[in-house]
């Protein structure tokens, strides 16, 4: 018999909550827009974090990395992006000019379409979502100069570009609930 340590944590009452996560980014960014970056695409991991950050928030601006997230989970195949004609390293797409080159296209292993997914449960948490595709940070700042970074091993980096460009209030999901409740 093994037990992780989400067990352990459940039966010690170790965890935080929706109502938690979403407090805490209320009381760090005031409850209006927040842009939130390059997470990694996780039906159990950050989604449940996202539920979190968009029930704090009026409006979420998330923003995807493209054609894969930091830990190479991808939103589309390598080949798509080549005939599609965008340049990943300069392009900032809407979610129109994405589904446009892309179209709707559903994880090979989960059957998910994770923008789709992402955005149905901002919404399902009372906030607007406005969902772009960039793969250099500042791009955020013409959306929002509050900003979540929640790339695990560039979020110090993120951070720093975001604030050069003209971010005002930039986080990383190190600074939410990083105090007890």
């Amino acid at each position: 018999i093994s037990i992780t340590e989400s067990i352990v944590a459940r039966a010690q009452g170790n965890y935080a909550t929706i109502d938690d996560i979403a407090e805490d980014v209320k009381n760090k960014f005031g409850g209006g827009t927040v842009g939130v970056i390059f997470p990694i695409l996780s039906r159990n991991r950050f989604s449940i974090c996202l539920k979190g950050i968009a029930k704090g928030a009026k409006k979420i601006v998330l923003m995807l990395s493209y054609p894969s997230d930091e830990v190479g989970n991808h939103l589309f195949d390598m080949d798509v992006l080549d005939e599609s004609g965008v340049n990943p390293y300069t392009d900032v797409l809407s979610l129109d000019e994405y589904r446009k080159a892309f179209g709707y296209i559903k994880h090979p292993f989960t059957g998910v379409d994770y923008v789709e997914y992402y955005k149905g449960l901002i919404e399902e948490e009372g906030a607007e979502a406005e969902i772009v595709f960039a793969n250099h940070a500042e791009a955020i700042v013409n959306y929002t100069k509050n900003v979540l970074c929640c790339d695990t091993h560039s979020r110090e980096r993120s951070r720093r570009r975001i604030l050069a460009k003209g971010g005002e209030k930039v986080l990383t999901l190190a600074d939410i609930l990083n105090a007890p409740v």
